[in-house]
Formats: C-alpha cells, structure tokens, sequence
C-alpha cells in the first residue's frame, strides 16, 4: 500500500489589491502577526478569527516567521499606506461634529440641568 501525502494549499495569498490574505479567507495577515507578537498563542488568534481554521492561524504563523523580514516589511509599509489614506480621508471627509463640540453640548446640556433643578426649589 502507497503512502499517501497531501499538499496543502498556501497559507497566505495575495489579493487584487497587494493585500496578504489568509486561506481563501478575507482576514489578512496583518492582524493575525499582530496578535500573534502581542503573545497571543494560534488558539487565541483563531478564537478571534472564527473563520479560519487552527491549521489555517498555524499556517500563518509558519509563513510569517519563515519570511520574518519580509514581513515586516511589508507590515511597516502598509502601516504607511493606511496612514495616507487615514489622512487623506479626514481631509477629504471632515467630520460634521467635533469631539470638542459634542463636549460642549454635553457641558451645555450639564449647566441647563443645574439651573433647572435651583429653579424648581
């Protein structure tokens, strides 16, 4: 009888858009080698990302630190480009309401109550 040894598929592919994806999944690899050097072991990461297998978070992991250095890289270089687009948003997309104008509707709302309660004595 012949010994029979699967391959498997590759743990890490990348999408249209130069994204590394996990599996035929939509996670990309970005998070899982976050979690991952936060010191979260594969039954963690794959808890927090349900659709992927433990040999598919193993897999990753296995890819990731067989390509360290090239990983980071491209890790540092994505920190850039969500960054740019971070950026590019908030100008493009200013925000109708600050957080200082919510804080002071809230200090408005705060002092209206205050008075409220010594006018009704």
């Amino acid at each position: 009888m012949a010994t029979v040894i699967e391959t498997f598929p590759k743990p890490v592919k990348r999408d249209k858009h130069g994204v590394l994806r996990v599996g035929n999944s939509r996670v990309s690899l970005d998070g899982i080698v976050r979690m991952f050097n936060d010191g979260s072991d594969a039954a963690e990461i794959q808890y927090n990302y349900n659709t992927l297998s433990l040999a598919e978070v193993f897999g990753a992991i296995s890819y990731y630190l067989h390509n360290k250095e090239r990983i980071d890289a491209y890790l540092k270089r994505r920190e850039v480009e969500i960054e740019k687009m971070r950026e590019q948003n908030r100008l493009e997309f200013p925000p109708k309401i600050t957080r200082e104008m919510l804080l002071a509707r809230k200090t408005a709302r705060t002092l209206i109550g205050r008075q409220n309660k010594i006018s009704d004595r």
